[in-house]
C-alpha cells in the first residue's frame, strides 16, 4: 500500500505529516466553532494560530472543501475516540496511550480523573509543538501527561517502559488516522507490540479500513483489524463509518472514507 512514507523520512509540524495533523486541526476548529458541536476543542485553533506565525498557510481551496465535505465523518471519529477514553475511565481503566496523537488535545480537554497517566507517542518535533503551543496559552493537562517523543517505526515499546508506562496494568488504547500510513507487516506489528503491553482488562480503539477499502489492482491485503484482535484474545465491536455518522446524528455523504471503527477489551493474557 501507498503511504507516502519513506524509512528514515521526519517531518516539522508545518510539513508532510505534520501538515495533516495541522489539516485535522483546522477541522476540529471548523466543528468546535459551528451551531451543534459534537465536542468542543478549545485548542485547535491555538494550534492554527501557533502554526501560522511559522508561516503555515490554511489548506488550498480544494483541499479546505475536500476536509469540509468530510467535516461530519471528521467530528464523528473524534466523539467516537472521546467516548471510548471516557468510557474506559469510567470502568476503572487509569492509563492511556495515545499512538501517532498528532495535534490532538484530548489529555488537556477530556474529564480524565486526577489519577490517570496519559502518553502520547508521535515525533518529537510535532509533540513538542503542541506542548509549547498549550503552555504558552496557559493550559495545563487534565492527568499526570507525559510525550514520548519516538517514531512508530522505532521501538517505542522500550521509550514508553522508559518513560514510566506499566504494561502490568489495563491501558486504554487509541490509533486513529494511522492505519493508511503503516503498510500491512507495519499494521501488525503494532498490533502486536499493543497486545504484547497490554493486561486484561486492557481497550483498544482503533480506526481501521472496512471490508470494501482495498482494490486488489493496487492495494496489498492486510489483516482484518476485528479478525486479529479476536484471535488474540480481545472481545471486539465494530461500527462502520456510515452507521456512526446515523448515530451522531450527521449526515452519510455519498463519497466518504470506507472505513470502520474498531473496539477491543482484553478478556485474558
Amino acid at each position: 500500500m501507498t503511504t507516502g512514507r519513506t524509512e528514515d523520512d521526519s517531518w516539522d509540524v508545518t510539513e508532510g505529516v505534520g501538515a495533516t495533523a495541522l489539516g485535522v486541526a483546522w477541522a476540529r476548529a471548523r466543528e468546535s466553532s459551528s451551531k451543534q458541536p459534537l465536542f468542543t476543542d478549545p485548542h485547535a485553533q491555538q494550534f492554527i494560530d501557533a502554526a501560522s506565525e511559522r508561516g503555515w498557510s490554511p489548506p488550498s481551496r480544494a483541499i479546505t472543501e475536500r476536509i469540509a465535505h468530510l467535516g461530519d465523518y471528521a467530528a464523528a471519529r473524534t466523539k467516537w475516540f472521546d467516548e471510548f477514553f471516557i468510557a474506559a475511565g469510567a470502568n476503572g481503566v487509569e492509563q492511556a496511550v495515545i499512538l501517532a496523537a498528532g495535534l490532538d488535545a484530548r489529555a488537556w480537554r477530556l474529564p480524565w480523573t486526577s489519577t490517570t497517566r496519559i502518553y502520547e507517542i508521535d515525533q518529537p518535533q510535532v509533540l513538542a509543538f503542541k506542548v509549547e503551543t498549550l503552555r504558552n496559552h496557559g493550559v495545563k493537562a487534565a492527568a499526570r501527561y507525559t510525550a514520548v517523543a519516538v517514531d512508530l517505526r522505532q521501538d517505542w515499546p522500550t521509550a514508553l517502559r522508559d518513560n514510566g508506562f506499566d504494561a502490568s496494568e489495563p491501558t486504554a488504547w487509541s490509533a486513529e488516522g494511522l492505519l493508511s500510513y503503516l503498510p500491512a507487516a507495519g499494521q501488525d506489528l503494532l498490533f502486536a507490540r499493543v497486545h504484547e503491553l497490554s493486561a486484561a482488562g486492557s481497550r483498544f480503539a482503533v480506526e481501521a479500513f472496512g471490508p470494501d477499502f482495498f482494490d486488489p489492482e493496487y492495494l496489498e491485503d492486510r489483516s482484518d483489524v476485528a479478525d486479529w484482535l479476536a484471535n488474540h484474545g480481545w472481545r471486539t465491536s465494530v461500527t462502520p463509518a456510515a452507521n456512526l455518522l446515523e448515530h451522531y446524528h450527521r449526515d452519510v455523504p455519498d463519497v466518504m472514507p470506507r472505513t470502520e471503527f474498531v473496539s477491543g477489551e482484553l478478556l485474558s493474557c
